[in-house]
């Protein structure tokens, strides 16, 4: 009897888990273009996701009672490999959800070399939402982006490379993110996977997003760890130089103790902290009530 129980309730918990969620394609009729992968989509490990070229995002809706208008856009990591769609994706979208935030988590193409896709699949997200956004109660100038580790190499790809207003986030948040592709800094592997092994100076530059902010660059929280052995803390200290000296408001947060790919798990550590810093700064910022 108590093993039917917890069959049962498993099932329950598993529809909630899908009800909370939509899952929404990027390209109803397909992407025009291919990153050239063929094996099968894999979930290694309950959370690592592989091999994706059918691009989607995963809609996590705030309460109707605590739901403020402000969205984000989430790029989980995985060096342009693959994403961590539970650690970097789920649990930071329900985060959001408790704040009245609603939350996409984003399931982008991996490049394969090709380079221009990631970057594609982002802003079709990101317009996506501002196109649905009466639909989805959504204020059009609280849509923003958010990366972790290469998924924050491509939302500060998004947030320094859009030509339009319709492109462009209206803030950023970007945790332990690779920023430069410049070789002595950047993490190797996303580097390779996005531009090749052999990239031009051009490509290097171009996709070095500290040498790409302007001043109309969103405000951006960025957090890091100085004792990140995958991606240098360089990465975001450049970055912040370069918002500040285009006068563009962004906060920088840097713990003695956290590694890489943290999430917003709990390891017992001064780092267990950012989302604290993160609630603040969307306060101070508007975004959320304080």
């Amino acid at each position: 009897m108590k093993h039917i129980f917890y069959i049962v309730m498993a099932f329950l918990l598993f529809c909630n888990s899908l009800m909370a969620q939509e899952e929404i394609k990027l390209y109803p009729n397909g992407p025009k273009e291919s990153n050239g992968i063929t094996d099968a989509e894999v979930m290694m490990d309950g959370d690592f996701v592989i091999n994706i070229t059918v691009p989607r995002m995963y809609k996590y809706s705030a309460p109707t009672d605590k739901a403020n208008g402000t969205a984000v856009l989430i790029c989980p990591g995985g060096g342009y490999y693959g994403v961590s769609a539970i650690k970097e994706g789920q649990e930071i979208a329900k985060w959001f959800n408790d704040l009245g935030v609603t939350a996409f988590v984003l399931y982008y193409r991996m490049p394969n070399k090709h380079t221009e896709i990631p970057l594609k699949d982002a802003q079709t997200a990101l317009k996506v939402i501002k196109d649905r956004s009466k639909e989805w109660h959504i204020d059009e100038h609280k849509i923003g982006i958010m990366g972790f580790s290469a998924g924050g190499h491509l939302a500060s790809t998004v947030g320094t490379h859009f030509k339009t207003n319709e492109q462009r986030p209206d803030f950023m948040i970007l945790a332990y993110p690779v920023v430069t592709m410049k070789k002595e800094l950047t993490h190797v592997g996303s580097r390779e996977n996005l531009l090749g092994k052999n990239p031009t100076e051009q490509q290097v530059e171009l996709y070095s997003n500290e040498l790409q902010v302007t001043k109309e660059t969103p405000p951006t929280f960025i957090v890091h760890a100085l004792d990140d052995g995958v991606v240098p803390i360089a990465n975001s200290e450049q970055l912040l130089k370069a918002l500040q000296e285009q006068k563009v408001k962004v906060e920088l947060h840097k713990f003695d103790v956290g590694g890489h790919g943290f999430g917003m798990r709990k390891h017992a550590i001064p780092a267990d902290n950012w989302p604290d810093l993160l609630k603040s700064w969307l306060q101070i910022s508007g975004l959320i009530d304080k």
